[in-house]
């Protein structure tokens, strides 16, 4: 069964605030594709992306066949069959700096373990890892209380993988493992280089804010990870599997089902609102984007 990836990633001042105080690992961040592999009932090698679990007809820059390839991952759930690995599939995305021979690899950064519902500290699945030479995300510092200066500081040391001269990596993952946020889950923080953002704005567009906006709560409500992969699994079926020439498709498919479908709850829900349409569907690519990030 695909185990979707409940690893929180955000910088909120309650997270920052609790993940402050204590022993702080600080790792570098990787501009690629989420990843994660597992053990199936039938004692299989399961693949999947942030959102879905994948297949060799339906696969994610090639992350299953490859990981299919590998004995050592394979080996690696076979011993320790209640462990999922989630790491970063490293191909080109919006970061074009890294070394040659950084890419097409598989970079471990969490350890879960279904059988206790925890993330193993990266004491503790390090020489697991290490046993079956299996490459994860080392940390770049180990802080304690540490203060947001410190860690803004540690932005400019992400130098992982990067080519020689060719600047600093995407950001840094901030962890705790002994804190919780006030729902007892497990957050980590994230700060991201000001440069990557003006890149991935560049790329991407421009975010639009402002939580006011109609045609904003329209898409928040509507535009579901069931809708897009609803959308996606029929566009699969009439490609034969998924293509990056797909991605138009679907983009404006959803738009197409948002205003057919939904548009009379709409009305009712927001009361006769004045909508943009080109606005709505600029929120909506945004919105899908977001929600399928493996497919971008």
């Amino acid at each position: 069964m695909f185990t979707k990836y409940m690893h929180l990633e955000r910088l909120g001042t309650e997270e920052v605030d609790g993940i402050e105080f204590g022993t702080t690992y600080v790792f570098p961040k990787l501009d690629g594709t989420n990843a994660q592999l597992w053990l199936n009932d039938n004692y299989q090698l399961c693949a999947g992306s942030r959102n879905r679990e994948l297949t060799w007809q339906s696969d994610n820059a090639g992350f299953c066949a490859w990981a299919a390839q590998q004995d050592n991952l394979y080996n690696f759930v076979r011993r320790h069959r209640y462990y999922t690995l989630y790491g970063e599939w490293l191909v080109p995305h919006s970061l074009q700096t890294y070394r040659d021979d950084a890419w097409r690899r598989f970079y471990v950064f969490d350890v879960w373990d279904s059988l206790t519902r925890r993330y193993l500290p990266y004491d503790e699945y390090k020489p697991l890892l290490d046993e079956f030479e299996i490459t994860h995300l080392p940390p770049l510092a180990i802080i304690k209380n540490g203060t947001l200066d410190q860690y803004t500081k540690m932005l400019d040391k992400n130098v992982f993988l990067i080519q020689d001269g060719k600047g600093v990596g995407e950001g840094i993952v901030i962890k705790n493992y002994d804190w919780k946020n006030k729902y007892g889950n497990v957050v980590w923080a994230k700060l991201i280089t000001n440069a990557f953002k003006e890149k991935h704005h560049a790329t991407m567009g421009a975010p639009i804010i402002g939580s006011d906006i109609v045609e904003e709560k329209i898409v928040d409500k509507y535009v579901t990870v069931h809708l897009v992969e609803k959308v996606k699994a029929k566009i699969e079926l009439q490609h034969d599997g998924w293509h990056s020439k797909c991605i138009p498709q679907l983009l404006q498919t959803v738009f197409y089902d948002l205003v057919k479908e939904e548009m009379w709850d709409i009305i009712k829900h927001f009361k006769n609102p004045k909508i943009d349409f080109n606005l709505l569907n600029r929120f909506t690519i945004a919105r899908i984007k977001t929600l399928m990030k493996d497919v971008f």
